[in-house]
């Protein structure tokens, strides 16, 4: 993979640190300037005043705020200039999935999982995530650009990444969904799909105050379902499995112990769960949850953070990673590396990272995959 890069993003003239005027000047200027949220962002940058976008700098970073113009609220922003962000809480549920494996008397609702393409998710997922590591990269995402801006030049997280780290599907249908799903609409989808009671259903989005379920309610209703169990049981197990497992992995969302409900449909005809571009939806599902946390207010990072550790594993391998002997190159990429927090502490972690050049990176690192 090459580097990506944008005009504008990065300047290569020699960066001179603003004087205690300079800054001051900056940030009353900032002041006044109304907050851009970050969903409507690429809506309504084109509303702004443009001499104002293109001439006024942004201490630490972009002169020209053409094409970064949210980068004031950034992160990276606000430690320029004193303020600073201990490392992100971290959504991983590597150890949650393995309350819930699918083994011999279970083969039936395996072997549907294997055909949905989805299976590998089951065995890759990293029980540990670095805090330090994966916070100071989460602060050179830049939301504008969906890149990481580097000292060397910017980089991505790309199809072909996810495609060789997870081995599930990239291309297929779209998955999307209209509109949000209302929580009378998630209790009836719940008892249709995975044959629960009303009573049931409304007591547990009750309780997650929002259309979702907790990943507990699932394991607790459906785990104990075997190959013995009627047909009509086995199909509402593989369901609430298979929605588990993305609610574990691609779509782990901030609540940290729920999934929403919305995902359920995609589980409607379980023959056709496999004609899904389920690596795109988790690379966009994840750029969403990067783009979030580079707000300085934001204190947590949801996503399938197994893929972001394995990316940074295999792009520094020299600085970062602890590679697994025992690996074979049929397995996926994320079972190369040995999950690890790395000691040092964040501030560390992005010094080194200041100091990375284009020659620590591993520009193919799956050539021989």
């Amino acid at each position: 993979m090459q580097p990506r890069t944008r005009g504008g993003g990065i300047s290569s003239a020699p960066r001179r640190r603003p004087t205690g005027s300079e800054r001051r000047r900056r940030v009353q200027l900032r002041e006044v300037e109304p907050a851009l949220d970050q969903d409507l962002v690429e809506h309504s940058q084109h509303d702004r005043d443009e001499t104002e976008e293109v001439f006024e700098g942004v201490p630490g970073g972009p002169i020209d705020r053409s094409i970064l113009r949210s980068f004031h609220n950034h992160v990276a922003a606000k430690i320029w200039l004193g303020e600073d962000r201990a490392p992100l809480k971290l959504v991983n549920h590597g150890a949650k999935l393995q309350l819930w494996e699918l083994d011999a008397e279970r083969s039936r609702i395996s072997e549907t999982v294997h055909r949905s393409g989805l299976a590998p998710l089951t065995s890759c997922s990293h029980r540990v995530a670095s805090r330090p590591m994966l916070s100071a990269f989460c602060e050179q995402w830049q939301p504008e650009t969906t890149t990481f801006h580097l000292p060397f030049r910017e980089m991505t997280i790309t199809l072909d990444d996810v495609a060789s780290i997870l081995h599930i599907p990239i291309t297929g249908s779209m998955i999307s969904f209209s509109q949000p799903l209302r929580v009378d609409d998630a209790n009836a989808l719940l008892v249709e799909l995975l044959g629960t009671t009303d009573v049931e259903t409304s007591r547990e989005t009750e309780q997650c105050r929002s259309p979702s379920v907790r990943l507990l309610w699932l394991r607790d209703h459906f785990s104990t379902i075997t190959d013995v169990s009627s047909d009509d049981d086995i199909e509402f197990a593989t369901r609430a499995f298979l929605l588990h497992l993305v609610g574990c992995t691609l779509f782990a969302d901030k609540s940290v112990t729920s999934v929403a409900v919305v995902y359920l449909e995609l589980f409607r005809d379980l023959s056709m769960v496999g004609s899904y571009a389920w690596g795109a939806a988790c690379l966009a599902y994840l750029y969403r949850q990067l783009s979030t946390a580079t707000r300085f207010e934001v204190r947590q990072l949801g996503g399938y953070l197994t893929l972001l550790q394995a990316w940074i594993y295999e792009h520094f391998p020299e600085m970062f990673s602890s590679p697994d002997l025992s690996y074979t190159k049929s397995r996926p990429h994320a079972l190369r590396w040995r999950p690890h927090v790395i000691p040092d502490g964040l501030q560390s972690v992005r010094e080194r990272i200041d100091r990375l050049q284009g020659s620590d990176v591993c520009w193919e690192p799956y050539v021989d995959h």
